[in-house]
């Protein structure tokens, strides 16, 4: 979510919806529970978007990512802040796939666009995350 005030609402709404849809949730094996919560909620997030038309077009920039090296040495709570400046639809898809493990054909089919547009918005919010972190680094070494 765009600030901190959207992401404690959107929070508070998801929890108040797992509680009323938990009696449709089938178990299905360890973690199926949190997957069904996660799946809830990146769904509520991007209805959230979409209704608010917060989700923009996207420009690309040519920066090199980052070496393990370099990225290592980068507090968690930094790398989450750098992640969450992304603009909405690139952080949206890169939570996906890199953190939810979503394919980029579910992908797609959850935020309505190709799963050519959703491996090239993944490949802006790489380079776009990877200028930030270079830009960090060097305002921070």
């Amino acid at each position: 979510m765009p600030d901190t005030q959207d992401a404690e609402d959107l929070t508070h709404d998801a929890f108040m919806k797992i509680f009323d849809k938990i009696g449709k949730f089938r178990y299905s094996g360890k973690g199926s529970l949190k997957a069904w919560m996660s799946r809830l909620t990146v769904n509520m997030a991007l209805n959230r978007l979409r209704d608010e038309k917060k989700m923009e077009s996207l420009d690309i920039a040519d920066v090199p990512e980052p070496t393990e090296e370099e990225a290592k040495d980068i507090p968690l709570d930094v790398l989450v802040s750098l992640i969450s400046s992304l603009p909405p639809q690139r952080r949206a898809v890169f939570n996906m796939f890199c953190i939810d493990d979503w394919s980029h054909a579910e992908i797609a089919k959850e935020l309505g666009i190709s799963e050519n547009a959703s491996t090239i918005t993944l490949l802006k919010a790489r380079r776009e995350l990877a200028a930030k972190i270079k830009e960090w680094i060097k305002d921070n070494a």
